[in-house]
C-alpha cells in the first residue's frame, strides 16, 4: 500500500522560493535530473541490455517514478531499508547489491515471502549456507547473485577462481536459486580519460562474462550478467554477453563525476542552499551556514587534477562563481574562498545573500538531508518537497 504522506509533500507557503527556504537545504533541479536520466537511457538503447537503476543516491520514490513514469521496473538498492521502502511503493524486482551479512538473511527473505523478487549478493560458501538456512526456516525460496571482482576494487571473486563453483554448489545444495553474476568497476572512479574509462568498461564486461561462462561450464544456470558504474555505463563500447547495466549517481552527477569527465558542471542536479553569515575580507573569506553536516566530509576530488575542496559555489540560479569554493568546513560553518588564494576579488555577497554549493559526492551530501526541495532550472520557485528514505 502506498503511503501518500511520503510523496510530494506540499511546500510551506512561507518558503515557496529559494529566497525564503530555511538554510541549509538540499535543492534538486528537476530539469537537469530528467536530462541526465534521458541521456543514459538513450545511450544504452543501442545495446541489448536492460537498465537497473541504483537508487542508493536518490533514495526517493519521487525520483524513482521519474525513472519509471508508467509502472515500476527493476531497481538496485544498497540497504534493506531501501528495499522495504521501494517495495512498499510497488517495486518488486529488486537487487540488494551489498554483500549479504548472514544476520540480515532472514529480514531479506521476509520481502521474498511478501512476493518481492529480491536478489541478494554474496561471494562465500558461508554466506550461501546462511541464506539457505534462513530460507528453510522461513519456508521461502531465496535467490542470489555471485559477486565478481572485475578490478580489485572491493569484494567478489576473480573470474577463474574455483571458489565461484564452490559457492554455486553451496547455493544449489541449499535450495537457493542462482540468478547469475554481478560486478562493479569501482576503480573507474579513479580514471580521467575517455579511453581509460572505455577500457574499464571492457574489463568489467569481460570479467562478468567469463565468470558466467565458468558457471555454465559447471552446469549452473546463469541468466543474469550484471555490470555497472556510472562511468562505465557512459563509456561502454561493447556489452555483448551482458544482460543488465546498473548505475546510480548519473541521475544527479557531482563534482567527482565532473572531474572524471563523465559530466559537465551544468549537469549536476543537486546542490545545497546556504546563507552568507559573515565576511572576513582581510582573510579573503565569506562565511556561510553550511558546514560538513550539510555538505558531508567527502573530499572525493582531492586526488583529482582539480581539487574542489568541499564544493563549488554557485549563485541562486545555479551558475558557478569562477574559482569560488567552500575552502574549509567545520560542523555548521563553511568558509568560501578563491581557489588557491588567487588574486581575483571575492564576489559581492553581503550577509544574508544566498548561494548554492555543488557537492563532491551527491550520495554523501544528499544523505545529510531529509528531503529534496525541487526547482525547475534557474527558477527560484520550490515546486515540491520530495522526502528521502534514510537508515539501514
Amino acid at each position: 500500500m502506498t503511503d501518500t504522506t511520503l510523496l510530494e509533500q506540499p511546500v510551506d507557503a512561507a518558503a515557496a522560493t529559494l529566497r525564503e527556504l530555511e538554510t541549509p537545504s538540499l535543492v534538486l533541479d528537476r530539469d537537469r535530473m530528467e536530462r541526465n536520466i534521458a541521456r543514459l537511457r538513450g545511450r544504452l538503447a543501442k545495446f541489448d541490455v536492460s537498465l537497473r537503476p541504483h537508487l542508493k543516491t536518490a533514495k526517493s520514490i519521487d525520483v524513482a517514478r521519474r525513472l519509471y513514469p508508467d509502472a515500476p521496473g527493476p531497481i538496485t538498492v544498497s540497504t534493506l531499508a531501501e528495499a522495504e521502502y521501494f517495495a512498499s511503493h510497488g517495486f518488486s524486482d529488486i537487487t540488494y547489491a551489498v554483500g549479504l551479512a548472514p544476520d540480515k538473511a532472514e529480514r531479506a527473505l521476509r520481502l521474498r515471502g511478501q512476493g518481492v523478487d529480491l536478489k541478494v549478493v554474496l561471494d562465500t560458501v558461508d554466506q550461501a549456507r546462511a541464506l539457505a538456512a534462513a530460507g528453510a526456516a522461513l519456508g521461502v525460496g531465496p535467490a542470489a547473485l555471485i559477486e565478481i571482482d572485475s578490478d580489485g576494487h572491493r569484494g567478489g571473486l576473480a573470474p577463474g577462481d574455483p571458489a565461484i563453483g564452490d559457492v554455486a554448489a553451496a547455493l544449489r545444495d541449499g535450495g537457493v536459486e542462482l540468478m547469475g553474476v554481478l560486478t562493479h568497476a569501482g576503480e573507474s572512479y579513479g580514471l580521467r580519460t575517455p579511453e581509460a574509462l572505455a577500457e574499464a568498461a571492457d574489463g568489467e564486461r569481460a570479467a562478468a562474462v567469463a565468470a558466467a561462462k565458468q558457471l555454465r561450464a559447471l552446469s549452473h544456470q546463469c541468466p543474469v550478467v550484471s555490470v555497472g558504474s556510472t562511468p562505465t555505463a557512459h563509456f561502454a563500447r561493447n556489452l555483448d554477453g551482458v544482460t543488465e547495466m546498473r548505475a546510480g549517481v548519473y541521475m544527479f552527477f557531482d563534482l567527482v563525476m565532473h572531474g572524471i569527465g563523465v559530466c559537465t558542471l551544468d549537469d549536476i542536479a543537486v546542490s545545497v542552499l546556504a546563507t552568507v553569515i559573515g565576511r572576513k575580507p582581510e582573510k579573503g573569506w565569506i562565511l556561510i551556514d553550511a558546514g560538513w553536516m550539510a555538505l558531508s566530509r567527502d573530499r572525493g576530488t582531492a586526488s583529482q587534477a582539480v581539487d574542489q575542496r568541499y564544493g563549488a559555489v554557485c549563485d541562486l540560479e545555479g551558475r558557478p562563481y569562477p574559482d569560488l569554493l567552500v575552502a574549509e568546513a567545520s560542523q555548521e560553518h563553511g568558509i568560501l574562498a578563491i581557489r588557491g588564494g588567487g588574486d581575483q576579488p571575492l564576489p559581492d555577497l553581503p550577509v544574508g545573500a544566498r548561494v548554492r554549493i555543488l557537492p563532491n559526492h551527491a550520495c554523501a551530501t544528499a544523505a545529510q538531508h531529509e528531503a529534496y526541495n525541487v526547482v525547475h532550472g534557474a527558477s527560484p520557485v520550490v515546486e515540491a518537497r520530495w522526502p528521502r528514505i534514510r537508515g539501514w
